[in-house]
C-alpha cells in the first residue's frame, strides 16, 4: 500500500502552486504551508520559539494535552499550553476518551483567547489509546464523528483534527473521518500516512494521503509523515495533493528545516547554520526552557541531546553529558566544549533516529 516519496519534477525556483503561498484555516490566515506537527514532550512553549526564531514556519501545535488535565487545571496542563505574543499561530491540541470533558476542555480554552484547537486521533501509544483516546477514536467512526460534531459546535474558534490512516491495514478509516468531519464544521485535517500498528516503522502511504485529500471537497488537508529535507516536503504536495504539509520529527533531526524549505521555495539555495549558529540554537532552546521550566530545565532538555547530538555537531561523549547534566553551570561547561571539539562527529544520523521505537506497539 506503501508509495515511497519519489524525485518531484518540479525544479528548485518553482515552488509548486500554491505552496508558496498563505494558507487560510477557519479565518485565520497561516503565512506559510510549512506547520510544526505535535510531538508529545517535545512540542512545548521553549522549542516553538526557538524553531520560529530560525524562519520559515506557519502553524505551530503544542504537545498533546489532556482534557481532564485542562479542565482541572493541572499544572501539567497549564505548563502545555502556555504561550506569548511571539508565538503565533498557534494551536493547542487536545485528547482523551470522554466526549463531554473535549467539549468543556474547548470552551474553556476559547474562553482562555486560544485562537484554535486540533482534537489528537493520531497517538499510537498504549497510555493514550487504552484510555479511548488517540486513534482509538478512530476504530469508532459513530462515536467520533459525534465527539468532532458536539466539540465544533460548542465553540466559535476553528477546531481540526489530526489523525492516521487507521488503527491497521485492515482497518483504513482516515478518507471517510475526513468526508464526514468536513460535513460537521471541521477546517482542516492532518493526516500522517502511517497506520497506528506502524507507529514510526514502515515508510509512509502517499496512496492514503492522496485517498484522503480526495475525500473532502474544500477544506485543507495537511499531509505528515517522513518529511527530513524541503525536497521531500514539496514531493509530498505533489504526490499527494494535501494543502500543507506538518513536520515532527523532521524539525527534532534539523531545526532549520523551516528556513531551509522557505529558501528551497524561493529559488535559493538552502542555507546550512554555521558552526557559531548551532551553538547559539543549543544555547538559545535550553535558555528558553529555563525561562518556563528553571531548574527543571536540566532534567528536560536531555530528551533534545539524542536529536541535537549530529546535527549540532556534538562529539558523542558530550552527547552524552547532555543526557545527564545537572545544572546551569554544568550546561554552560559542555558548551564551551562543544564549540571547541565541533567536527569531531563522523556520524550525521541523530542518536533518537536509532533508538525510536517501532510497531507493533502493542507494548508502548
Amino acid at each position: 500500500m506503501s508509495t515511497e516519496l519519489t524525485e518531484t519534477s518540479q525544479p528548485i525556483g518553482i515552488p509548486i502552486d500554491p505552496a508558496d503561498k498563505p494558507i487560510v484555516i477557519g479565518g485565520r490566515t497561516i503565512p506559510t504551508r510549512f506547520f510544526l506537527a505535535p510531538l508529545a514532550g517535545f512540542t512545548h512553549l521553549s522549542f516553538r520559539l526557538a524553531i520560529r526564531e530560525l524562519g520559515g514556519l506557519g502553524l505551530a501545535t503544542t504537545d498533546l494535552v489532556l482534557a481532564d488535565s485542562i479542565l482541572a487545571r493541572g499544572k501539567r496542563a497549564v505548563e502545555l499550553t502556555r504561550t506569548c505574543p511571539e508565538d503565533t499561530p498557534m494551536a493547542v491540541q487536545i485528547y482523551g476518551g470522554k466526549t463531554e470533558h473535549l467539549v468543556e476542555a474547548a470552551k474553556f480554552l476559547e474562553d482562555q483567547n486560544y485562537k484554535s484547537i486540533d482534537i489528537n486521533m493520531g497517538c499510537p501509544m498504549a497510555k493514550i489509546t487504552g484510555n479511548g483516546g488517540g486513534a482509538r477514536l478512530m476504530c469508532d467512526t459513530d462515536n467520533a464523528c459525534q465527539l468532532v460534531s458536539l466539540v465544533v459546535n460548542a465553540v466559535d474558534i476553528p477546531v481540526t483534527v489530526k489523525m492516521r490512516l487507521g488503527w491497521d491495514s485492515e482497518n483504513i478509516t482516515a478518507p471517510a473521518l475526513a468526508r464526514e468531519f468536513e460535513q460537521q464544521g471541521v477546517k482542516a485535517i492532518t493526516i500522517h500516512g502511517r497506520t497506528r500498528e506502524q507507529g514510526f516503522h514502515g515508510e509512509i502511504s502517499v496512496d492514503g494521503i492522496r485517498d484522503t485529500v480526495e475525500a473532502v471537497d474544500n477544506i485543507p488537508v495537511v499531509g505528515n509523515g517522513d518529511v527530513r529535507n524541503p525536497a521531500d516536503a514539496y514531493r509530498l504536495m505533489e504526490m499527494t495533493g494535501c494543502a500543507a504539509v506538518a513536520i515532527g520529527r523532521g524539525a527534532l533531526f534539523d531545526p532549520w528545516i523551516f528556513r531551509k524549505i522557505d529558501d528551497y521555495g524561493a529559488g535559493r539555495e538552502p542555507r546550512e547554520p554555521d558552526p557559531e549558529e548551532l551553538i547559539q540554537f543549543l544555547i538559545r532552546h535550553f535558555y528558553l526552557m529555563v525561562d518556563q521550566h528553571a531548574q527543571y530545565s536540566c532534567i528536560m532538555f536531555r530528551k533534545f541531546s539524542a536529536w541535537y547530538g549530529a546535527k549540532l555537531g556534538v562529539p558523542e561523549d558530550l552527547e552524552d553529558r547532555l543526557r545527564k547534566f545537572n545544572s546551569y553551570s554544568e550546561f554552560d561547561e559542555i558548551v564551551e566544549q562543544i564549540r571547541e571539539r565541533q567536527g569531531e562527529r563522523e556520524s550525521s544520523v541523530p542518536t533518537a533516529m536509532l533508538k525510536i521505537p517501532n510497531g507493533p506497539i502493542a507494548h508502548w
